[in-house]
């Protein structure tokens, strides 16, 4: 990550062009989907399904377009069927893919939960991302600021963030630099876009 939250170039290849809103942007801003052999379209968040890649920006508001508008067909240049309730699978999938990649970052020992591991993880400058459970106290989490030039990942759920960290629930977290930590910040961003531009969680599910 560059400065200021900047992504750096990451390589992915060439940028690609958003079905619903028509803008060219690099692949981790994007979802991925393809149609299945049945013709059924599929979200591809590992970006590894073998068929035609379409493209949809990482927000609630596109998705809910291309379903709507039935864009999807024009984007496999053919006729296809949406699923009901491909917004929704979308955001579960990728927070299913942001906890899974914490837990990794825990395994290797570049992540840590929990008040006083983090406040020391951020006292100490080790810490590159403050992670908060967005259904966690706000007098709580005020007491800990996000790490100078850092990042700060604020919509996963206490409950999906103890699936990170092997527990019942996680109020606080904190991830170091290295590892798959940028993989971690662009994935939770791309989630961000699913989950909080119609209201965050608790919103009407699509």
């Amino acid at each position: 990550m560059g400065r200021g939250g900047a992504p750096k170039d990451r390589g992915d290849g060439p940028d690609r062009k958003c079905i619903a809103t028509g803008d060219v942007q690099p692949k981790y801003g994007l979802i991925r989907f393809v149609a299945g052999p049945d013709d059924r379209i599929v979200p591809d968040i590992l970006g590894k399904l073998p068929g035609r890649g379409i493209y949809v920006s990482a927000d609630r508001t596109a998705l809910r377009k291309a379903v709507d508008k039935k864009l999807f067909a024009r984007g496999a240049k053919k006729p296809v069927t949406i699923p009901d309730g491909l917004v929704t699978e979308v955001e579960t999938q990728l927070a299913r893919r942001v906890v899974d990649l914490i837990s990794l970052q825990r395994k290797a020992g570049k992540a840590v939960a929990g008040y006083e591991k983090v406040k020391s993880w951020l006292q100490m400058e080790e810490a590159e991302v403050l992670i908060q459970a967005v259904d966690g106290s706000g007098r709580g989490k005020s007491k800990l600021s996000t790490p100078h030039f850092g990042h700060y990942i604020g919509w996963l759920t206490a409950d999906e963030l103890g699936l990170a960290f092997g527990r019942q629930t996680v109020i606080h977290g904190a991830l170091a630099s290295g590892g798959l930590t940028q993989r971690v910040v662009e994935e939770a961003n791309r989630l961000k876009g699913v989950r909080e531009n119609e209201g965050g969680i608790g919103h009407s599910k699509g």
